[in-house]
């Protein structure tokens, strides 16, 4: 009969709930899914913290060529691992519940790899590498091409590099960000 009991009290479910996008049973149902990653750490220690190399091993980041990315963003702590509190926020965010200003804001997070507000030719290029993949590595000149192509439709006031405005003007334009930028629970 204990087998079945919350790890959590009422009060802390009621606390998800208002700071995510989840119901309560969603919730628990992400802390089944935490707890799967590494029972024998996360066992009845709701505070576990599991290092990055085991939230990768979540399916759908698994096969996400940000996923370093998004835990670094997600993690409390910055370095890429995650309570179950960090892990809960990243699956709200990619959730279908979520609006899109949230999921905007967090996505410009991830592809902001040098850390500056902005990102720049080298996010871009950084970007590209990982959507191309290893085996479809482009050229130098393919690669500025493609850059300068982006950053001539994207960077408004010419800068050279897109702020978060203008990220968001360009999620605005794209019906799909939304349905591109989830993992689901």
């Amino acid at each position: 009969m204990g087998q079945g009991k919350s790890q959590f009290t009422e009060e802390e479910l009621q606390d998800y709930e208002d700071l995510t996008y989840f119901t309560k049973k969603e919730v628990l149902y992400a802390h089944q899914k935490f707890k799967a990653l590494a029972p024998e750490r996360v066992g009845h220690n709701k505070n576990a913290k599991l290092p990055m190399a085991k939230v990768l091993q979540y399916p759908e980041l698994r096969v996400n060529p940000f996923r370093d990315r998004i835990c670094k963003v997600f993690s409390s702590s910055n370095d890429g691992d995650c309570n179950f509190e960090d892990f809960l926020d990243m699956m709200s965010v990619f959730s279908d519940a979520a609006p899109k200003p949230v999921k905007a804001e967090h996505a410009f997070r991830i592809f902001d790899f040098d850390g500056d507000d902005m990102i720049g030719v080298s996010d871009l290029r950084e970007i590209v590498d990982r959507l191309c993949g290893p085996e479809q590595k482009l050229g130098n000149a393919e690669m500025q091409q493609l850059v300068q192509n982006i950053l001539d439709e994207a960077d408004l006031d010419d800068d050279g590099a897109i702020s978060f405005a203008e990220f968001e003007h360009i999620i605005d334009k794209s019906s799909d960000f939304c349905q591109a930028f989830r993992i689901r629970l």
